[in-house]
């Protein structure tokens, strides 16, 4: 497993494999909140946000050769805090590369790429979500993190 920054003349490659992860998300989120537009596309907005601002850093999960996900990073700060933080922006394995460990080494690799805060939040009805990340977490940290919140959502929140 490696994982190769997404170049901007690669986003189509990434819009293309955002509409599948948002069609999976699309059953946790409230209806209005991920709908397709008038096209049949999701158009994630955020999209070009990563080549247009700092702080922003995409990643496809290649294995063997093959496109196999995607991870988008995401530096964030808070009003109570100014130090620099990491967010888990969006992370998708495509379905016939999950449970093989490919999601776990990607995580891995984001975390020893981008060392101090995280914060990684779920959406509150996305349990595959809560059960990964819970088990990642504790087995990168040795179960050194605290649960939390992020923007209504359940959160933890721990240092790589």
């Amino acid at each position: 497993m490696e994982l190769l920054k997404v170049s901007y003349e690669q986003k189509t490659v990434l819009r293309n494999l955002m509409e599948l992860y948002q069609y999976d998300m699309s059953q946790y989120e409230a209806e209005s909140e991920n709908d397709v537009n008038e096209y049949g596309l999701y158009d994630y907005k955020y999209l070009d946000h990563y080549w247009t601002e700092e702080g922003r850093y995409p990643y496809f999960v290649i294995q063997s050769g093959k496109l196999a996900g995607f991870v988008l990073v995401r530096e964030i700060k808070t009003a109570r805090d100014s130090s620099r933080k990491y967010s888990m922006a969006e992370f998708f394995i495509l379905k016939k590369y999950r449970k093989q460990a490919i999601g776990k080494k990607a995580a891995f690799k984001v975390f020893e790429m981008f060392k101090g805060k995280w914060s990684i939040a779920w959406l509150e009805k996305n349990r595959s979500a809560q059960a990964f990340w819970t088990k990642i977490i504790s087995e990168y940290t040795i179960g050194e993190y605290s649960e939390t919140t992020f923007s209504g959502n359940p959160a933890i929140e721990f240092n790589a």
